[in-house]
């Protein structure tokens, strides 16, 4: 069974009632008896696997993801010399 967060509206006292899915939502404070809202929070991301890491995912633009290539149209031509 879930527990489930409760706020009350006068005394913002919070407490935690553990309930079935189907149960009616808890009305009353057990401090002030005066009527209690329920407190959702967001669910947590687990984030497994490739692609959630800075170096798996870059911009575009970013300089250090795109490396200057040499200039193919430059060709250098060795030459031997001999020692002789």
């Amino acid at each position: 069974m879930p527990i489930y967060e409760y706020e009350c509206i006068h005394c913002h006292h919070r407490f935690e009632i553990k309930q079935g899915f189907h149960d009616k939502p808890q009305a009353a404070c057990p401090q002030c008896q005066k009527k209690a809202k329920r407190v959702f929070h967001p669910s947590p991301i687990i984030f497994k696997g490739k692609g959630f890491y800075v170096t798996d995912h870059r911009k575009s633009g970013d300089s250090s993801a795109s490396k200057e290539t040499p200039d193919s149209s430059k060709t250098k031509t060795e030459t031997k010399k001999s020692t002789d």
